[in-house]
């Protein structure tokens, strides 16, 4: 499984008076198994690259090539595009509908045409996935549960689906620090187990840092930069330029260098800046 992005342009209200480029000859290529980290200001054009890579969009101009198949290219089936590539957008839980949450986590697999014992399998598998206790929530109303438990049962809903690429835009916005932690957790042992690609979008630059593969930065549609999140944050400069900041540990050592202090800033960790100070103590 690969993803490869060419020269991707995409304008909203185009010929319109309130036109806008959203994205601006982005290219990038994520190969299998990747877990890929985009950041960039409000308005970078995040949620819309997201929108094309699932077929909800189309570009005006350029190619997205995933396992081989342009799916930008006329009389492509969306329907099995969309089999493969699972998008999670931000507050998903505001999508739970259904009255129970083993119905909710079932809706997926059964509109792909599987059986109801497979959905079952599947709904079950994905739930327990999430680190949710099956025979305790699988009867219960899903707008009874927590507001972090209604994230993870409609994130369920998706992985239940099995994707080849599991996008995640903000998973863990609006969450307090102790359901952020357990969600990140989560979405490591996806990747871990399932081996796909995941592509996860957000603002908090130390979860980039920890989890990513590879960083993606987009800067007023354009992709500003691409590359490991230690190449990416030893362009703290550039990154402030256009809104964004390094990882806090990293952040603390730009500061004692810019102080006097000896020291290579390029950390990704607290555990990386701890033993960085120590080499000058």
């Amino acid at each position: 499984m690969s993803i490869q992005v060419k020269n991707l342009k995409y304008v909203y209200s185009e010929n319109m008076p309130f036109e806008s480029i959203a994205l601006d000859d982005v290219s990038f290529e994520i190969n299998d198994g990747e877990f890929v980290g985009i950041i960039g200001h409000t308005g970078s054009g995040k949620s819309t690259l997201l929108q094309h890579l699932n077929g909800l969009l189309k570009p005006k101009s350029g190619n997205i090539v995933i396992s081989g198949v342009d799916i930008t290219a006329p009389g492509v089936s969306m329907r099995d595009i969309r089999r493969k590539i699972g998008l999670v957008f931000q507050y998903p839980e505001y999508q739970l509908f259904e009255e129970t949450v083993k119905q909710d986590v079932a809706f997926g697999p059964l509109n792909l045409g599987l059986s109801q014992e497979e959905a079952d399998l599947r709904t079950r598998e994905a739930i327990e996935l999430m680190g949710l206790d099956y025979s305790e929530i699988a009867e219960r109303s899903p707008f009874d549960l927590s507001g972090g438990q209604k994230r993870r049962v409609a994130i369920a809903g998706v992985i239940a689906m099995k994707p080849e690429v599991l996008i995640l835009d903000e998973p863990t916005a609006g969450l307090d620090p102790k359901a952020h932690k357990e969600l990140l957790e989560v979405i490591q042992t996806i990747h871990k187990e399932q081996g796909s690609i995941l592509i996860l979008v957000s603002h908090n630059m130390r979860d980039i840092a920890r989890l990513a593969d590879k960083v993606l930065v987009l800067d007023k549609g354009k992709l500003s930069m691409w590359g490991t999140p230690r190449e990416v944050f030893a362009r703290r400069e550039e990154l402030n330029e256009i809104g964004l900041s390094v990882p806090p540990a990293a952040e603390i050592l730009y500061r004692l260098r810019d102080k006097g202090m000896e020291v290579n800033p390029n950390v990704l960790t607290i555990e990386e800046a701890v033993e960085e100070l120590m080499k000058k103590l």
